[in-house]
């Protein structure tokens, strides 16, 4: 027992403490709005597609991945949002919350949370994992926050307008660009290995070494970013749904998936780094763009974001003791 809640501490804490770092120094003025603005841009443009190729180019062989995992992973997140939609339009009637509470449930703050929680629950083996389920995972957080929307609008003209947008988004991911290119850089590789070329990317040092710089400054900086961008507004007209959609997110959505997942994991050949990339995936706070897409869409923006901040702050808990139990399981 004492020795799991060590584990969890030590991959858990360093986490908050960078997101409480930011919030700190935002009161303090050293983070300032603007900078906080572009800071989030510069995170998701530059450094988090940089990182992702770093981490599926460090994978050994592309035949290695474990296609069950990946199937699994896609098909429950693909279920959880089937679930939200009928859970979340039985407790609502409201369209523009239905919207935002549905995408509290199903989408994951797997970028800036998740990767780095799984390279820190597994090391290299799940960071390199991690960068695989990208590949996957966020383009179908992407294509059903579009969906989630266009069907629980507030805003029937708005999101007509914006459908198109929304979709070409969706290709330009720079984060879906970052693991596509990462993978084709593998299959280069591979087809290197197989025809006897020892030429690599990591041969060419000068360039290597700046990604690989780059990519140890993305996680520090994002999570600080996101403390930094945390808003504590009035909650009281909406203190129901926040209740509902936080619990869902970071308590039904996690027993469902990662446990789901326990029970399979000798059929699926499931290890470690595996489960790390599903706490990721399933146990992690609510993505910081579904409030922008619920803002862009016409959906309860203002719902959205508050969810956004509520269920970082109880994941904060509820990662800890997800962590904490897989560890006296013998999944760690």
């Amino acid at each position: 027992m004492t020795g799991a809640f060590i584990f969890a501490a030590e991959a858990v804490l360093p986490i908050i403490l960078l997101m409480i770092v930011g919030y700190l120094l935002k009161v303090k003025g050293l983070l300032t709005k603007p900078f906080l603005d572009t800071g989030n841009k510069f995170t998701f443009r530059v450094l988090l597609p940089v990182m992702l190729f770093c981490n599926v180019y460090k994978i050994e062989r592309l035949a290695d991945v474990n296609k069950a995992f990946i199937i699994y992973g896609i098909g429950m997140v693909f279920f959880i949002f089937l679930l939200a939609a009928a859970v979340c339009c039985a407790f609502t009637k409201d369209n523009a919350k239905r919207g935002a509470l549905i995408q509290a449930v199903f989408r994951s703050n797997y970028a800036i949370i998740g990767i780095p929680l799984a390279a820190s629950l597994f090391g290299d083996k799940g960071a390199a994992a991690a960068g695989v389920m990208s590949a996957f995972c966020v383009p179908t957080f992407n294509i059903l926050g579009v969906v989630t929307l266009v069907m629980f609008n507030g805003s029937e003209k708005k999101q007509k307008a914006d459908i198109k947008g929304m979709l070409k988004g969706i290709v330009t991911n720079p984060l879906i660009i970052g693991t596509v290119t990462g993978i084709a850089v593998l299959g280069i590789r591979e087809l290197f290995i197989r025809y006897g070329i020892a030429f690599r990317l990591s041969n060419v040092t000068v360039v290597y070494k700046t990604l690989e710089n780059i990519k140890s400054v993305c996680t520090p900086f994002a999570l600080m970013v996101l403390g930094g961008r945390f808003e504590f507004s009035a909650v009281s007209k909406r203190r129901k749904e926040i209740a509902f959609g936080t619990l869902l997110r970071t308590v039904a959505v996690p027993v469902i998936g990662i446990g789901t997942a326990y029970m399979l994991r000798t059929p699926l050949g499931l290890s470690g780094e595996h489960f790390a990339v599903y706490m990721g995936v399933f146990a992690t706070p609510v993505a910081v763009a579904s409030a922008i897409m619920a803002k862009e869409m016409g959906a309860d923006d203002e719902l959205a974001g508050q969810l956004v901040v509520w269920t970082s702050l109880v994941s904060t808990l509820t990662i800890f003791i997800y962590t904490t139990l897989l560890r006296m399981l013998g999944v760690f």
